[in-house]
């Protein structure tokens, strides 16, 4: 992919990734790992369209999805990847099913619908029980599986997570690695993880080292 991407801060520009490369295949679960501030976020931002790379190529079923102009590149985006990030970012104001229910919506689907669809991930991720219960009546794991459900709701192909454990207690992440794990063992679901969590990395298919701008496989 040859991957470049760099910052202009304080006047200095700051080079990130330094024609980062890597093949990613379908079914596996990778593992980013490296030092904070070496371009982890950055990286999966890119792969995740949130952001574009100065140069180099994102390759998906052989197309560059940066050639794609900005309207099918968001439908692809919406379609293909999901998200889970450190902080979940679920809106106090809706309970967990309507939450989960945001992306299908957004997608144009009708609420009963996506209600259905809602329903069934938040059975899929053992939280059917709390789906009518608001963010702030949910503990720190159920809120990160809800998030998750909520990443998993459009079933998309690729599932990116930025530190997803970040935030639990050591207790709490271990249930939240096990998810994913399940998902990936069940469902095939392909995942790339950035993570601080050498346990976690520990238990992918492959683990990934950003250092100086340049990705050096692990295992």
């Amino acid at each position: 992919m040859d991957l470049n991407k760099a910052f202009n801060t304080t006047g200095d520009r700051l080079e990130v990734l330094k024609g980062v490369s890597l093949d990613i295949w379908r079914g596996e679960m990778i593992a980013i790992v490296g030092a904070s501030g070496v371009g982890k976020s950055t990286l999966l931002h890119i792969l995740g369209t949130l952001e574009r790379p100065d140069s180099g190529q994102v390759m998906y079923e052989n197309n560059d999805i940066f050639a794609y102009d900005d309207d099918t590149l968001a439908s692809f985006r919406n379609q293909s990847i999901g998200f889970v990030f450190q902080f979940h970012h679920l809106l106090p104001e809706f309970d967990a099913l309507e939450n989960v229910m945001m992306p299908a919506l957004i997608r144009g689907l009708k609420a009963k619908e996506a209600k259905r669809l809602a329903h069934e991930v938040l059975i899929r991720v053992g939280l059917e029980k709390r789906s009518n219960h608001k963010t702030g009546e949910l503990s720190g794991g159920e809120q990160q599986r809800v998030a998750v459900a909520r990443a998993l709701i459009l079933r998309p192909a690729i599932l990116l997570a930025d530190e997803p454990t970040g935030n639990l207690d050591p207790r709490t992440s271990e249930t939240v690695h096990d998810l994913l794990l399940s998902l990936n063992r069940e469902d095939g679901i392909t995942a790339v993880i950035v993570t601080h969590n050498m346990k976690l990395a520990e238990k992918l298919s492959r683990r990934i080292t950003l250092m100086d701008g340049k990705a050096v496989p692990v295992s």
